[in-house]
């Protein structure tokens, strides 16, 4: 990360304790991640942070740590409550308030000639909570902020744009937009690791999380040198990654190595629905492939059989069954044999083997 902008950072954070981190509408698993994790590193450094999105957060987010946390809206108890009532020149001669039985009462006292309003004319607005430094996080335009959007409540808030998307406006007091970076994620964690923000093991697998949905499991060719360094950095921190390991690689592996539902799938493609699948032990596999190996061998014989019966019966048993040949009547044994030996010296004179046309079952070391 620029030294420059590590720097601007560090000393806008620490000049800060209200922090809010703000989300567009709809956020990917990378930019929610992202922001829970910053969360998370910001609230170990004893800030008062907060996290808000206009739009509710989705199943695919629930496996982030802090995901609860998440907000529509900054909280109202840190807002400004306003009392306000319609006011003519000199019709009030003073305000003031006492304080009863744990009640607030504002006083306003009337002038010469009197109030003109009433009860009904008096509002109450509370102000949101608006942070004087705020970041936002994956959100190409304000505007994305909808509602939580407030120029008024953020003009004297300072706003940190972080982001990876090539359509970003580029707004904000700081501006981190890296069209470059395969993730938000890794981007998010550059910053913190430059920071020197307590990145802990929940944080670390929000990260990892991240990078890898956006990246798709790092199979996008499009997954950034920065992406993998940031990966191991968070693995050395105590971040697992995800399982994307397929059947097939299971089963170059071994069955040992398979789940229940990998068998369910394998072994009994056909088994109806609703029917519950007994899984099968590595012994019981065994045995089911011997028994394949056993109805080949005999369905074999069961054919030589039927062979025989139709009178189709194989070159190596015709020599039972086929009477005495007589010798011809015109030409010589010799000439016969000199015949013979030239017909078979396009195989070399070397005879098939007894089992030629024997029907063949493979037994080699692979079960298929």
């Amino acid at each position: 990360m620029d030294n420059r902008v590590s720097g601007q950072l560090r000393d806008i954070i620490s000049k800060n304790n209200n922090i809010g981190i703000a989300l567009g509408k709809n956020p990917s698993v990378d930019a929610m991640a992202s922001a829970l994790s910053l969360y998370l590193a910001l609230k170990a450094e004893g800030k008062n942070v907060s996290v808000v999105c206009p739009t509710n957060v989705l199943v695919e987010h629930s496996n982030l740590v802090g995901v609860d946390k998440v907000k529509t809206g900054f909280e109202d108890n840190s807002g400004d409550m306003t009392v306000s009532f319609p006011y003519e020149e000199g019709e009030i001669d003073k305000i003031s308030y006492t304080l009863e039985n744990g009640s607030l009462n504002i006083i306003v006292k009337a002038g010469e000639n009197g109030l003109s309003f009433n009860e009904k004319d008096v509002q109450f607005k509370r102000s949101q909570g608006y942070p004087s430094l705020l970041f936002v996080i994956g959100t190409s335009r304000l505007s994305d902020l909808e509602r939580i959007y407030d120029p008024t409540a953020l003009k004297d808030t300072t706003v940190v744009n972080i982001d990876n998307k090539p359509d970003n406006q580029g707004f904000g007091d700081v501006s981190i937009v890296s069209p470059s970076s395969s993730s938000i994620s890794e981007k998010v964690a550059d910053i913190m690791l430059s920071l020197g923000l307590n990145v802990d093991i929940d944080a670390a697998q929000n990260l990892l999380i991240g990078i890898e949905n956006a990246t798709g499991n790092f199979q996008d060719v499009k997954a950034a040198p920065l992406a993998f360094e940031i990966t191991a950095e968070l693995i050395r921190k105590g971040a697992v990654r995800s399982s994307g390991v397929g059947m097939r690689a299971q089963a170059e592996a071994g069955f040992d190595n398979f789940s229940d539902e990998d068998e369910e799938a394998f072994f009994e493609p056909n088994r109806p629905a609703g029917q519950a699948f007994r899984p099968m032990s590595r012994q019981s596999m065994s045995q089911s492939f011997n028994r394949q190996q056993n109805a080949g061998a005999d369905l074999q014989r069961l054919a030589q059989m039927q062979n025989r019966q139709r009178g189709q019966v194989p070159s190596s048993d015709r020599q039972d069954l086929t009477p005495e040949r007589k010798e011809p009547a015109t030409g010589s044994t010799d000439s016969l044999r000199q015949d013979s030996g030239q017909a078979g010296q396009g195989r070399k004179g070397k005879k098939p083997p007894v089992d030629w046309l024997t029907p063949k079952i493979y037994k080699g070391s692979t079960n298929i």
